[in-house]
């Protein structure tokens, strides 16, 4: 089963990657500005905002198994679809559709990894599929400008395809897989079921501030993972070497998600999220450096905090006594749908600054302060987490 959602991440994380190194060849060939690629980039968390909580009560009704194959599907099509696109509007249109499969994939990987695995291997278990999407940014920032464009004829809507292709093949191992490893756990799961209102999770202190926390984090992570390759570029290296020192952060994040998420036991999770969040500050200030030491230690710090941001505050979600295994889908779901808001909010951020400023200056001092608010968050969640009880109606 762990197989089978790291696969769908990896397509989750390619055809999120997918753009990101086609930008300038894309601008060019639709006739569009920063400002307008921006929104392209951001348009699928917007869209993702309003479907992740009816995704995440659809998962807790219906199981993982189909629900995640449609979120699979929805993804192909975004995929095919953007490398049809002829003008502005249609890329932002298809690149919409895949805010209506993300979700599943992003509430149902949770799901499946808290009915499925316990104590620290469920923290292990989070920590491999979230590499699955820094794997898939690493083979498009890699391969993309490197082999791909040059082995297609500079054809970028043929790349496209080509990742196109591999969400279709994670989402047939996906239903081969979640088919002959259906287990009584997954029946116990969805048996057990029942429907906790919304607004009683949102009456839960913990739960408010950590949808507050995700904001920030995917305001970090959404707006550099986008934006990165060019704003490497804006420093004086070519499309092919940004991408590849791009893809030195992405290892660093993949390595970050393997090993942080099963150090940060629960006696020490609040500790390593004040450090994590403290290197995201540090990073966003060295990458204004165009090249040496004050760049690289930056890229680094910065894989570091966005392998396992994320992670740490979802185990912390699903931990909480208010939530447990039985309604993780709808708590992702409503993390998700709130964490989105910076998932829009950081690439388009990101490219009005630059077009009003004409430098990523200003839009990478904005994520430094976001950086400094999230620790000071973790002071404040450290008060509630460790309360001997939390539950929906305190």
């Amino acid at each position: 089963m762990l197989a089978g959602v790291w696969l769908l991440y990896l397509a989750f994380g390619l055809n999120i990657a997918g753009l990101a190194p086609l930008v300038p060849v894309i601008e060019h060939d639709l006739a569009m500005s920063h400002s307008a690629m921006g929104r392209v980039l951001g348009v699928w968390q917007l869209v993702y905002i309003a479907a992740s909580i009816p995704c995440g009560v659809l998962l807790d009704r219906l199981g993982s198994r189909w629900s995640m194959l449609v979120g699979a599907a929805l993804i192909t099509v975004s995929a095919f679809w953007r490398s049809a696109a002829d003008d502005p509007y249609s890329l932002l249109l298809a690149v919409g559709v895949f805010g209506l499969g993300g979700p599943i994939i992003s509430a149902g990987a949770p799901k499946v990894v808290s009915t499925w695995f316990q104590g620290k291997q469920r923290g292990l278990a989070m920590g491999i599929y979230i590499t699955g999407p820094g794997i898939g940014a690493i083979i498009s920032l890699l391969l993309t400008n490197a082999w791909l464009m040059p082995l297609f004829d500079g054809d970028w809507r043929l790349v496209l395809r080509l990742w196109g292709g591999v969400a279709i093949i994670a989402a047939l191992a996906w239903a081969v897989i979640s088919r002959f490893s259906d287990r009584t756990a997954e029946h116990k799961g969805q048996a057990q079921v029942f429907q906790v209102g919304i607004t009683a999770l949102l009456r839960v202190p913990a739960v408010r501030l950590l949808l507050l926390m995700s904001i920030g984090v995917f305001t970090i992570n959404h707006g550099l993972a986008n934006w990165l390759p060019e704003l490497i570029r804006s420093g004086g290296w070519d499309i092919t070497q940004a991408s590849n020192l791009a893809a030195l952060m992405v290892a660093c994040a993949i390595a970050s998600a393997l090993v942080v998420p099963r150090l940060a036991v629960r006696e020490r999770r609040l500790l390593v999220l004040l450090a994590l969040f403290l290197c995201t500050s540090v990073a966003s200030v060295l990458l204004r450096s165009p090249a040496g030491p004050g760049l690289f230690a930056g890229l680094i710090l910065q894989g570091i905090a966005s392998g396992s941001m994320m992670t740490l505050l979802i185990l912390i979600l699903v931990e909480l006594p208010a939530v447990g295994e039985r309604r993780a889908g709808t708590a992702s779901g409503l993390f998700f749908s709130a964490a989105e808001i910076g998932g829009v909010g950081g690439p388009v951020m990101l490219g009005v600054l630059y077009d009003s400023t004409g430098s990523f200056g200003a839009g990478l001092g904005v994520l430094t302060v976001a950086g400094l608010l999230l620790a000071g968050s973790v002071l404040v969640l450290r008060n509630y987490v460790e309360l001997p009880r939390d539950g929906p109606g305190s």
